[in-house]
């Protein structure tokens, strides 16, 4: 089976036929190359959706994908991340081994084709000449042979006419002759190339023809093994993901099987577990004996005197009615700041210590120090209902409940151990450099290298400050959590001030599983109340009179209720000294006066007024 010899007069077909074969192969490239286009369009669409529902960093949904239902959606992202990389492989393997290889084929497959159907061509229009050639000749030795048997009669003719002379006769004998002779010579020539293109034509169609023709049909045999080659190589692309495809899909079951609700559920009691303990039972009142009854709520008069005994907090009946009996607001607006004053900067915090300094007492103070202060200061109360919307977090969590607080606090020392490791592991390689320096001055001065040494030193004394702090808050919580002892419970009165609106009732001083109170908005009416009431009766008190200067170490955050906010450098007034909670009272006019922490100010009392 031969083109040569079965299509021998099939030129032009054979042309188009071949055409066609390479506008197959370039529409298989063309199929192959939007199939590359899609399959990118693909992985970057799944690694858009992966990424998509990734957890945001350190925000909120981070933390919730601590839950083994969530690390394993996260495993499901990833493998899907994974499994869209694989379909980006097939599309480069299939740019690679198939588009580029046979892109290039098709541009020799055009060249060998032209190459080939030039050759035929040239041997027809080879051919075509011999024919004119023959053609030619043959007319030729037509026309003289036609003009040989004029010239034949012509002289027949004029010997048969006795009028003719003898010259003419003879004139026309010779004519005749000459023709005959032409006629031969025509007829030489005619079968000379007569035989020759015999022989042209037969090297034609039996040798130049088919060769050309069999060079043609193998190139389109080529075109078509290599368009299958293409074809398996297409499918192989396929067929080399599919394992790891596999994998990625087993890493999706796996993950799915690694859920574990109880884990889960461990984890949400771990979340949200309190510390607290169930509320009591509630004790009868008995109002049929108004002289026995419980100190009132409004009795200002009880809770500066006989209130006191009933500041307890580790009740077991009345400290645990929390959820059913409201604070009153303004004995804590009455009283100095609820917690033990922070540390400075670069010292040691006052309540490192569990035992250390508290807040100060409010027996120590004349009630109408309180009420002065509560009216005249500028208090960063604007809305009680603001503050149930939450503010800032206090440094050492008191806003938690006791279960949460204490992991919180956990996490905080285990950051700072850390930066602590790093600081360490800084101040060696400086101390290293500085060694390499003294042996080898010219690589450097070791000098230089003090100031840092110096600065990396001082943050690591700052961390280890601030290690202290946070795990002395620690103890105090891991301490606490069993059952929480009245000073205990002064220690976080962050609780009153962050979180929601505290003006605390300190007779019924109850707190809720969050670490929050309840108000309603009638005690806000009653707050307005009262400062009205006892606005007339304090106006005319004198301010406490100056008993020496401070100035201010570092600067200091007046955030909670009876504090006020100072700036490294600044000179205030002393109106108080220190008691031994911690707390200094100072005064920068007439308007503004607070407590600061003693740590904080530099104090230098007046003899006249420290001996008065």
């Amino acid at each position: 089976m031969s083109w040569g010899t079965e299509l021998w007069d099939q030129f032009d077909n054979l042309e188009k036929h071949t055409q066609w074969g390479i506008d197959i192969l370039e529409k298989y490239i063309k199929f192959v190359k939007e199939r590359t286009e899609i399959e990118l369009s693909y992985a970057k669409q799944l690694r858009n959706l992966s990424k998509k529902y990734q957890p945001k960093k350190n925000s909120k949904e981070e933390e919730e994908y601590k839950y083994t239902s969530c690390k394993a959606f996260i495993s499901n992202l990833n493998e899907m991340n994974d499994y869209a990389g694989q379909h980006e492989v097939i599309s480069e393997n299939m740019a690679s081994q198939i588009i580029v290889d046979l892109a290039r084929y098709v541009q020799e497959l055009k060249q060998e084709r032209k190459s080939n159907f030039h050759d035929g061509r040239k041997a027809q229009q080879h051919i075509e000449t011999c024919w004119k050639q023959l053609e030619s000749s043959k007319r030729r030795f037509e026309r003289d042979c036609k003009e040989a048997d004029r010239a034949q009669q012509y002289f027949e003719k004029m010997d048969a006419d006795i009028n003719v002379t003898k010259a003419d006769v003879e004139k026309a004998r010779q004519q005749a002759q000459i023709r005959h002779q032409m006629a031969e010579d025509s007829k030489a020539d005619y079968s000379s190339i007569l035989q020759k293109f015999n022989h042209e034509q037969h090297e034609y169609y039996h040798t130049h023809i088919p060769n050309i023709f069999q060079k043609i049909q193998e190139m389109e045999e080529r075109r078509i093994v290599r368009m299958g080659e293409s074809m398996k190589t297409y499918a192989e692309v396929d067929r080399q993901v599919i394992p790891i495809i596999g994998k990625c899909l087993d890493g999706i079951v796996k993950a799915a099987e690694s859920i574990d609700q109880k884990n889960d559920s461990q984890l949400v009691i771990e979340a949200y577990k309190s510390g607290f303990e169930p509320p009591g039972d509630i004790e009868f009142e008995d109002y049929t004996q108004p002289m026995k009854r419980t100190v009132s709520d409004n009795s200002l008069s009880n809770s500066r005197g006989e209130g006191k005994p009933d500041l307890k907090f580790g009740g077991k009946s009345k400290g645990k009615l929390w959820p059913f009996i409201k604070k009153n607001k303004l004995m804590s607006l009455l009283t100095s700041p609820h917690q033990p004053p922070p540390p400075p900067p670069a010292s040691a915090s006052p309540s490192a210590v569990p035992n250390g300094p508290q807040s100060p007492k409010q027996q120590k103070e004349p009630l109408s120090h309180r009420f002065n202060e509560f009216m005249t200061s500028k208090p960063k109360i604007h809305c009680f209902r603001s503050l149930k919307r939450g503010g800032a977090t206090p440094e050492d969590f008191s806003n938690l409940p006791p279960e949460q607080r204490r992991k919180k606090l956990q996490q905080k020392v285990d950051e700072l151990n850390k930066e602590i490791q790093k600081e360490m592991d800084q101040r060696d390689a400086i101390t290293k450099m500085k060694d390499v320096y003294l042996k080898n001055p010219q690589m450097g001065d070791p000098a230089s290298l003090d100031h840092k040494l110096a600065e990396v030193s001082q943050n690591i004394e700052k961390l280890r400050v601030e290690t202290q702090k946070f795990e002395a808050w620690l103890a105090e919580v891991e301490g606490r959590l069993p059952a929480r002892s009245e000073q205990a419970r002064r220690q976080s009165g962050l609780y009153d001030s962050q979180n929601p609106p505290t003006v605390n009732n300190c007779a019924q001083d109850r707190e809720s599983p969050d670490g929050s109170y309840t108000e309603e908005q009638s005690q806000e009416s009653e707050m307005k109340v009262l400062a009205t009431d006892f606005d007339d009766e304090f106006d005319d008190e004198e301010p406490l009179p100056a008993i020496g200067t401070c100035k201010a170490l570092y600067t200091f955050e007046g955030q909670n209720e009876g504090t006020i906010s100072v700036v490294e450098g600044e000179t205030l007034y002393v109106i108080e000294e220190d008691k031994g909670d911690g707390w200094t009272r100072i005064r920068r006019n007439e308007d503004e006066e607070g407590y600061v922490p003693t740590s904080y100010v530099e104090v230098c009392l007046d003899k006249n007024a420290k001996d008065s």
